[in-house]
């Protein structure tokens, strides 16, 4: 609260204003002032000083990022979205996600390169932590800069002039003609996004390293569009791909139909056919009467028991598999008789089948990655002595635990498998993309441990709209929403399904002031839209028209508020994506090719 300032009479007034012209002359020292200056800023903390909260520090650290879209960029794609009417009705061929499985030949015919993942460089457990984190980082940048390069030849987001940014027209709610009809404008493609992070890529290293089974996550409302080319071979290239065996694992099964999954399943098994494809889903529906008397839809963690059969059955076939010596060491009776499997070679899988309950799922600690002594250079390509074929020698001791590590993008369910694996709630999960920051490891047995990676956006040629309606990309973290609401409208009929009143049409009728003639129509139109014809929808009259239902205005000049519910319409579309609701009038689902 402002002090109330003091009176000052005629006299007290002229004392004053005669002392500040002497001390402005410099005839008199200036008084002491009595309240400190507010304008003196405070000294600022050192930057080698330790933060407050070492948790909140660490989990900024392993924050996700991503490509930021430039300014011109975005302010085109709102004038875009303001300008371009959306086809209504919808054509058929809609319906059919046409880069569906395409994979690494949509790189072929563009021209673009490959995709890949980085590696974790060769190290020696003689070097010290800061040569490991510099060659990392090294490597790192080389790698970001390679796929940056590639990403922008495939879809170069132009820099147009702000100039002639300006010079648009800015309108929100009605649709406005190009000024060169010969080239009509197409809303841009904005670039894919990836991870951008090297912490966040050294937790999949962990996870990669220290396992010996990978559960590959796929949603199995579309599984090809978490299951890029760069991640299948990175998989292939790691320094122990003979050591590991990696499982597709179909998730969200409840949700996406048994007809359609068995669809994937079947289309998966053609498309990798050394590879085992798993269905499972995660929850089951718990009613819960409130007091009301009404049924609440509750969901709790829980893996029926067939799904679970499954999974355990392609578990103990994978492990039978890395227990056999390859075909290059069968043939040569030497080198058979010397090897020896780099695996648990007892596991009561039985006890896995009925494990569930409280009494597993205990959480690890420290450092997960097995000792120097166990492996020592087993796992790295670099270290000393390595021996190919996972040959391995008697004075070497058997691993302690079989390691399954679950690994994916972010949002196909690997914190929710977890859960429903243990039947209660041991790891976090939410709809939120990136809730998962560190790698979780847990025993689901006493001879079996689960180490969940955090979810990570694997680089892929798919338009960063596609992301963020797969749920891959957080909403709060994209800025171009009003093209990634363009593109949901043109593949469902928004407008209808949220119950939107064209903005046209909500303005009041004009009067019609003319004189009267015999033959003469009465006007209905308002604003430049008859009223008796369908109107014509653009992406911005959407977001306006959604703003008004829900009452959302801009506090200084009063218009609809079409930033926040172009926010509101994505995570309405999105959530309709997680939870499968009937909120649209179509299944909001892919078929496989």
């Amino acid at each position: 609260m402002l002090h109330r300032r003091k009176p000052l009479s005629a006299k007290q007034r002229r004392e004053q204003l005669m002392l500040k012209r002497a001390v402005k002359r410099g005839d008199v020292p200036p008084p002491p002032p009595s309240k400190p200056d507010r304008r003196v800023r405070k000294p600022r903390k050192a930057q080698n000083s330790q933060p407050a909260n070492p948790a909140a520090a660490s989990s900024r650290r392993l924050e996700s990022s991503f490509t930021k879209l430039p300014k011109a960029f975005l302010k085109k794609t709102e004038i875009l979205a303001s300008r371009l009417p959306l086809t209504r009705p919808l054509p058929p061929d809609v319906a059919i996600f046409h880069d569906v499985g395409q994979g690494a030949s949509q790189a072929d015919r563009s021209g673009s390169p490959n995709l890949t993942c980085p590696r974790r460089p060769k190290w020696r457990y003689d070097m010290s932590k800061k040569e490991v984190e510099a060659n990392e980082e090294g490597l790192f940048r080389k790698w970001l800069a390679e796929t940056d390069a590639a990403v922008n030849a495939w879809c170069n987001v132009e820099e147009t002039p702000e100039s002639d940014v300006r010079a648009q027209p800015q309108r929100q709610a009605e649709p406005q003609e190009p000024q060169n009809a010969e080239e009509p404008e197409d809303m841009p493609h904005a670039p894919t996004s990836f991870e951008r992070n090297l912490e966040v890529w050294r937790q999949v290293w962990r996870v990669t390293e220290s396992s010996q089974i990978l559960l590959i996550l796929l949603d199995s409302r579309c599984p090809t569009l978490h299951f890029p080319p760069a991640l299948s071979s990175y998989l292939s290239s790691v320094s122990n791909a003979d050591r590991i065996r990696p499982i597709l694992v179909l998730t969200k099964v409840d949700i996406s139909g048994p007809a359609r999954a068995a669809a994937w399943t079947r289309y998966l098994r053609t498309l990798y056919p050394a590879l085992r494809v798993v269905e499972v889903e995660s929850y089951v529906e718990k009613p819960h009467p409130n007091a009301s008397g009404s049924r609440k839809r509750t969901y709790e963690p829980h893996l029926p028991t067939p799904f679970r059969k499954a999974l355990v059955d392609a578990l103990r076939e994978t492990h039978a598999e890395l227990l056999e010596p390859p075909e290059s060491v069968k043939g040569d009776p030497a080198r058979a008789a010397r090897w020896r499997p780099r695996v648990k070679s007892q596991v009561d899988w039985d006890a896995v089948l009925r494990a569930q309950g409280e009494k597993v799922g205990k959480a690890v600690g420290g450092a997960h990655a097995r000792k120097p002594s166990e492996t020592a250079s087993e796992e790295h390509a670099g270290a000393e002595g390595l021996r190919n074929e996972g040959e391995r020698s008697d004075e070497e001791s058997e691993p302690e635990f079989l390691t399954i590590g679950l690994i994916g993008q972010p949002n196909v369910g690997k914190s929710s498998l977890l859960n429903a694996l243990f039947g209660t709630h041991k790891v976090k999960a939410s709809r939120t993309p990136g809730k998962t920051k560190h790698f979780q490891t847990l025993f689901w047995t006493s001879e079996v441990r689960l180490v969940d990676c955090p979810g990570l956006v694997f680089p892929n040629y798919v338009p960063m709209e596609t992301q963020v309606l797969g749920a891959i990309l957080p909403i709060s973290r994209v800025s171009a929403i009003p093209l990634c609401v363009h593109h949901a409208a043109q593949l469902l009929p928004l407008e209808q399904i949220l119950g939107l009143e064209h903005p046209s049409l909500a303005e009041p009728l004009t009067e019609d002031k003319r004189t009267w003639r015999e033959g003469m129509r009465p006007r209905g139109t308002t604003g430049g839209q008859d009223r008796h014809k369908e109107p014509v929808w653009t992406t911005m009259d959407i977001l306006t028209a959604y703003a008004l239902k829900k009452g959302w205005i801009t506090a200084k000049v009063g218009r609809p508020d079409v930033k926040r519910a172009g926010n509101a319409s994505t995570s309405v579309l999105v959530f309709a994506w997680l939870m499968s609701t009937q909120l649209t009038c179509t299944s909001w689902r892919v078929r496989p090719p």
